[in-house]
């Protein structure tokens, strides 16, 4: 099984765009972009504008057994640290084994133009390195902007990679152009639904749908499909005090399930 994937990723290299980047449960780790009440420090790598809510430091860490196999593994961080100037954050990514691995590190900014609208950027160092082919790296930017139509209703765009952000030593080689469209509407405090369009350069149109419950206080579950793989990923969590932590999982039909562990911890509130 690990000499089959391997081999799925290496025929991707004579494509003109690639898309290696995204995790199994990027919907998942992602899917508070659209919510002011369900924030995160992972929120951000959804849209970048999502950075600009950000009221306190906060650090995330998740690992996910993709497929069940520890050759296709892959882990993430993101951290966020409001300012008087704006709003920072942090991501990093890595994924794979000795034999093929692929990183990501992301520097990103955001702030607010007043009430209503958040603007967002990022930028990316990405590689990828097979030992017995070599690696390529590339550099790349997304940007993001959250609408807030009312205090429940938000809505927004993405970019990923716009101007075709090209792979070093792989000639034609390059990353995919990714554009995105989301809403989100915060029921209440415990109860969130939010949904994503996504086109991916050279695939076909995605929807992504997800709904999240918080209940007894400091418990919550979240649950969602996939589209394009009709793949479903859930999840639930305990929240204690600023400690949040969160077991995942998500079945793909062909290639089965990837189960998934999130930490977040966010810095003390000083108005409490």
């Amino acid at each position: 099984m690990i000499l089959l994937l391997l081999s799925s990723v290496l025929c991707m290299y004579d494509l003109a765009a690639q898309s290696l980047r995204f995790p199994v449960a990027l919907p998942y780790i992602g899917s508070g972009a659209y919510s002011q009440q369900q924030s995160d420090p992972f929120s951000f790598t959804g849209n970048q504008a999502a950075l600009a809510q950000a009221q306190r430091p906060g650090l995330g860490i998740y690992a996910e057994r993709r497929f069940l196999l520890a050759a296709t593994s892959y882990y993430a961080l993101a951290a966020v640290f409001p300012s008087r100037l704006g709003k920072f954050g942090m991501q990093l990514n890595y994924g794979g084994f000795k034999n093929f691995s692929e990183n990501k590190i992301g520097l990103a900014y955001a702030r607010n133009l007043g009430k209503k609208l958040d603007i967002g950027i990022q930028f990316n160092y990405y590689g990828y390195r097979v030992p017995a082919y070599g690696g390529a790296t590339a550099i790349n930017f997304e940007a993001g902007m959250i609408m807030h139509f009312s205090e429940k209703f938000h809505g927004g765009m993405q970019v990923y990679n716009p101007v075709a952000g090209k792979l070093s030593r792989a000639e034609g080689e390059k990353l995919a152009s990714v554009y995105k469209m989301g809403f989100g509407y915060d029921a209440s405090a415990n109860f969130f639904a939010g949904m994503e369009v996504i086109k991916e350069e050279d695939r076909p149109v995605n929807g992504i749908a997800s709904v999240m419950y918080r209940f007894a206080g400091r418990f919550f579950a979240r649950i969602g499909i996939v589209t394009e793989s009709t793949a479903v990923f859930a999840g639930a969590g305990w929240r204690w005090n600023d400690l949040r932590i969160d077991v995942s999982a998500s079945y793909h039909p062909q290639l089965g399930f990837s189960p998934g562990i999130m930490i977040i911890m966010n810095a003390k509130d000083k108005n409490k």
